[in-house]
């Protein structure tokens, strides 16, 4: 959709308000803000004050008696008279933390592949992809997960400003500034907008909308109200935010990107989503991992709310009679000293009487069936969000190999393969996209945009190493195994040539430490050699040559190998 024209133009589109209205409840689960829960479930935000949503969800409405509204912890109002006392379990914070941390916690190795561009070209662009994925890369689109997990996709834009940095670099973009437009799943379109600061009249909202398009970018100003767009400004200078805008666009507003593609990039927590169905234009929108478990989430916190509960009645208290009291005098009251350890019996007519005694008041605090209920509770939302209760510790944190650990968090691991495959080809389309602003706009060298790529994400859970040594160990006993794959096998991060030069330090090392005379050093020039070490007539050590091509180039790197690690 182009830019919308001036007028009273509904902002938001219509259009979006189902789904935005799903986002803003996962942010407040997400964000752990009690005001924005309260207000989603009871109050003007909730979607349920909107027609077009309600009529869309009420199918799914759970009834509280006697009323019309869904029952609700944060829906409920607070008790006339008494403090607030609601408490919040930030697990849905938690989860999408977990979820960043599982595909980002490492960066992933993305390589060229030498079927596309020449080896020195592909070493270049290797070395410049590196520099993308620095630390200030890898923190951005580690914070992208993070919010996908949690409002269920986000966008990647492609910005750059060599006053600031000589780079691209990359820019998160929330999915409710999105206004995208779909062709076949793919994003064709989109406008991302902004409000900006108020200017004198403070009930007018400023906005600057962006309609991206291959190879462009539009620009315009706005002044309306909350809901409406109002007026597009006849100048991008009318607004002190957007007068940097006035020297990069022409009259209309339009700037040439000179990129034939979107800068913009959307990434999808996961698919299919079964959330808006039937819902026009919102199929390739992502789910969230806190789709379906809100109510979990909602029960959670009244169970710690209860708990705090108990413990508040649970406070030991006294009861005494009006006539214990010392008075101070006519008219100014009375009061009780609880540190007098000797006090006189009162003479009253009845001695035996209940009222004239001291009462002690002390509620049981349900220690046991709160913790039950909580730990319950808890398991069932990560089992639904799709990760394993030892992922946040519940069933201990200590394991004592690779493959136990990998057991137990299974569910999480599942989970992460899903998410790894709609974060690659975000991700190298991210990075296609950065490269070509590059070379146009940065003047990289030695940089092909048209090389391709391919990703690939470290293993969550690393083997364990003496594991690891027993295995090769048995294997080189049986002779089953050559040096250059017990060398593969214990550093799978290396790649061929790097493997075949720790091969030849391994020999070197064996032929250097090995006792004179000793019938198997190679290096004696008479002496038998080592069964695992032999060579062959042109000098090649036997099974050196397993997992690489027949020929190597001159500066070593195997002629079919099509990937280079990362820089």
């Amino acid at each position: 959709m182009p830019l919308p024209p001036s007028g009273n133009t509904a902002w938001p589109p219509p259009a979006l308000e189902i789904p935005h209205a799903d986002m803003d409840m996962w942010r407040a689960w997400y964000s752990g803000n009690t005001d924005h829960l309260a207000a989603v479930y009871g109050g003007p935000t909730n979607y349920r004050s909107n027609a077009v949503a309600r009529q869309f969800f009420e199918v799914d409405q759970r009834h509280a008696v006697g009323g019309s509204e869904l029952r609700s912890f944060w829906g409920q109002d607070a008790t006339p008279g008494q403090q607030a006392a609601k408490l919040h379990v930030p697990i849905a914070g938690d989860i999408a933390e977990l979820s960043a941390n599982l595909l980002w916690a490492d960066v992933p190795t993305v390589s060229v592949d030498l079927d596309s561009t020449d080896k020195v070209t592909a070493r270049s662009t290797q070395a410049q992809i590196g520099r993308y994925l620095d630390d200030r890369g890898h923190a951005k689109l580690r914070e992208a997960a993070e919010l996908t997990a949690g409002l269920s996709n986000v966008y990647l834009r492609v910005v750059w400003d060599t006053t600031l940095r000589p780079r691209p670099w990359t820019d998160v973009i929330a999915p409710e500034a999105v206004v995208p437009t779909w062709r076949w799943g793919e994003l064709a379109e989109a406008i991302v907008w902004r409000e900006l600061a108020p200017l004198v009249d403070e009930s007018k909202v400023w906005r600057l909308l962006e309609f991206h398009t291959p190879g462009a970018i539009e620009y315009g100003l706005y002044e309306g109200g909350t809901s409406t767009l109002g007026m597009r400004a006849d100048s991008l200078a009318a607004h002190p935010d957007t007068e940097y805008l006035v020297a990069r666009t022409d009259s209309r507003g339009r700037q040439s990107t000179g990129i034939d593609r979107l800068l913009i990039t959307h990434v999808p927590n996961v698919l299919p989503n079964r959330v808006w169905d039937g819902v026009p234009n919102t199929a390739p929108l992502g789910r969230s991992d806190l789709s379906g478990v809100e109510p979990f989430m909602d029960a959670l916190d009244e169970t710690w709310t209860s708990w705090m509960r108990d413990l508040r009645l649970g406070k030991a208290r006294l009861l005494i009679p009006q006539s214990m009291l010392d008075t101070d005098g006519p008219g100014t009251g009375g009061s009780f000293n609880l540190e007098e350890e000797v006090r006189v019996a009162l003479n009253m007519l009845d001695e035996g009487s209940a009222k004239d005694s001291i009462t002690e008041i002390q509620f049981k605090i349900r220690v046991e069936e709160h913790e039950r209920t909580g730990k319950a509770l808890r398991r069932q939302i990560l089992s639904s969000a799709g990760y394993s209760a030892q992922s946040f510790g519940e069933e201990g944190t200590v394991a004592t190999t690779a493959t136990e650990v990998t057991a137990r968090k299974e569910e999480s691991l599942t989970t992460r393969g899903t998410k790894i495959l709609y974060q690659r080809p975000a991700l190298l389309d991210h990075l296609t996209t950065m490269m070509m602003v590059d070379v146009r706009h940065c003047g990289a060298k030695g940089v092909d945009p048209a090389a391709e790529l391919t990703a690939s994400w470290p293993q969550a859970v690393q083997p364990d190493p003496e594991a690891t040594a027993r295995t090769l160990q048995l294997l080189d006993t049986a002779g089953a195994i050559s040096t250059f794959m017990k060398v593969k096998m214990r550093s799978p991060e290396l790649d061929d040539t790097e493997v075949m030069a720790e091969v030849r330090r391994i020999r070197d090392d064996k032929q250097s430490t090995a006792p004179a005379g000793d019938p198997f050093n190679t290096g004696s020039g008479g002496g038998l050699e080592e069964p695992n070490d032999e060579a062959d007539s042109d000098g090649t050590e036997a099974g050196a040559d397993e997992g690489l091509d027949e020929t190597e180039d001159e500066e070593g790197v195997g002629g079919g190998s099509h990937g280079l690690a990362a820089a």
